[in-house]
This record gives C-alpha cells, structure tokens and sequence, in this order.
C-alpha cells in the first residue's frame, strides 16, 4: 500500500445490533444481511460488535469452547470472509477464537482478497478471566487499500496505551467491536463514558475510532449501545447511535488526515512531542509506592 491510497474518502460503518446467546446459525445470518445493507450504500470499512456469532454472557468454559472457533477455519470466519471478498470491503468482527484448547475473545480482519490477520483482547473484563486468555498478538496494525487500520476490543479502550502504541504503528483507524455495559455513577443524559474515552483517544493519538457497540439485554445483562465513529480530531462524525435500537452508522472519513492533523501547530505534534525519558514509571506496574521520599 502508498499512502496516496488514503488520500480519498471511504465510508465506514458501524452495526448495532442484537445478537442472541449461544445462536451462531442466526447471528451469523443476521450479520450478512447486515453487511449486505451497509455495502449498498458504498461502505467498504465494516465493523460488526464484540462476539457477535456467540453472544457474549456465557455461562461456563465448557459453553465458550462449544461455541468458539479456529480462525480463519471456522465457519463464521469462512462466511464472513466470503462476504467481504464477494462485497469488495474489508470486515471487522468480534468472535470467540479456539486455539487448540486455549480460548481468545478475538476480532478478525476480513478483506477482498483474503484473511487479513487476528487480534485477542489484551484486557479482559469481569467474567472474560473464566474463559479467555488475555491476548499474545500486541497490538498489530493491518496495511489495507484503504490506510493502516488497528483494532481494539471494549476494555481495551480503557487504556491509552492501545491506541498510542497503534498511532506510533502509524495507524489511521482504530475499529473496535465493543460490547459496552452500563457504567455506575452515569448521570441521566450524560455521554456514555466509553464514547467519551474514544472521542478523547481520537483527539489525543490524531487518529479515527471507529466503535460498534450491541444492544439488548442477556442473561440479566444489558448493553449500552451508542455506537459511534469519531474523526481524528475527537468529535464524532457519526452517531453515537440509539441506547436501544439495532441501527447502522456510516462516515465518509479521509483516513489519510489522520496523519496530516497530527501537525497542530507551528510548534506542536502529538506524537513528536512525547518524552519517553519521563514516562518509565507508568512501565513499572503495580500502584504507586507508600514510601515517603
């Protein structure tokens, strides 16, 4: 890929929808009709939310094994990749990922001419530590026709470095399959906090962030939906979309501006501006030390 590649349009989009638990046939089903939808109206970058073949809230690991798959062997890979390359469009998708008998809460990346590449949530949420494994792959970027995309999954937002580590990859869009959950202390009509967290990752990395939420409630737990596209300097330029309703959200974004915005000024680039030599605590671990110094 040259970087004149990126510098046109090319329209993204983003579905919400409801996945069933445990009902890949019809979820799967369901995600075509979707694709199908978006791509006639000339999307060619399309994410789809976090585990949206399975459902999300299983119940054991034996349950989470059942329904995973091996990438890009599986079904579902197979389906979704057949799409994209009959589509012409590049897929990114949540999906529960068997490695041998190592599970991983995984994306794919889907495009025209084949499998693209994996990634595993590096951060798990909650429940994930029972069936999941964090994820091995760091955080890769993929050269496409269209830029340099990255992916992200739900939890992983939570952490700037996600999205720092990918803009110094030169990244040009983060995609994140997401499955938000209510955050406590929201006050009623306030931002969702996730979307806050990627308006704030967009703006500070000069990068597009492009998240696909769900919604519905399962097993007792609901999800928040708003799923939103955000340009590369932290507003949205899509959505966020309903709380409530299956919907899909769609820019036309430049991902070559991502790039060129990261000059703010005369004196000024987010990237170039960064002082590695006073960071080394926050690569330590651990909370911050009782000692009195």
């Amino acid at each position: 890929m040259h970087d004149s590649a990126s510098h046109q349009d090319v329209k993204i989009a983003c579905i919400q929808f409801d996945p069933q638990m445990a009902q890949k046939a019809l979820n799967v089903e369901r995600t075509l009709a979707l694709i199908e939808e978006a791509a006639a109206t000339g999307a060619r970058v399309i994410v789809l939310p976090e585990l949206c073949n399975t459902g999300y809230m299983f119940q054991s690991r034996a349950e989470a094994f059942d329904l995973a798959e091996v990438i890009p062997e599986g079904v579902t890979c197979q389906t979704w990749l057949t799409a994209a390359q009959r589509l012409g469009l590049i897929l990114v998708a949540g999906i529960a990922e068997r490695a041998g008998n190592v599970l991983y809460n995984s994306a794919v990346v889907l495009g025209p001419e084949g499998y693209i590449g994996t990634f595993r949530k590096v951060h798990l949420w909650d429940a994930e530590n029972l069936y999941f494994e964090p994820g091995n792959l760091g955080f890769p970027v993929f050269n496409t026709p269209y830029g340099r995309i990255g992916v992200a999954i739900c939890y992983d937002i939570w952490f700037p470095e996600t999205f720092r580590v990918q803009a110094l990859k030169g990244a040009d869009l983060v995609c994140v399959p997401t499955n938000w959950v209510p955050i406590p202390g929201q006050a009623e009509g306030r931002d969702a906090m996730a979307t806050i967290l990627a308006m704030a990752a967009a703006h500070t990395n000069s990068m597009f962030v492009a998240c696909a939420d769900r919604i519905g409630t399962e097993r007792e737990q609901p999800f928040i939906g708003q799923s939103v596209i955000v340009g590369c300097t932290g507003w949205p330029v899509a959505g966020p979309a309903s709380s409530d309703r299956a919907e899909i959200i769609y820019a036309d974004i430049d991902l070559g501006q991502a790039r060129r915005a990261r000059n703010w000024n005369t004196f000024n680039q987010v990237l170039r501006d960064r002082r590695p030599d006073v960071y080394q605590e926050t690569m330590r671990g651990g909370g911050p030390s009782n000692r009195l110094e």
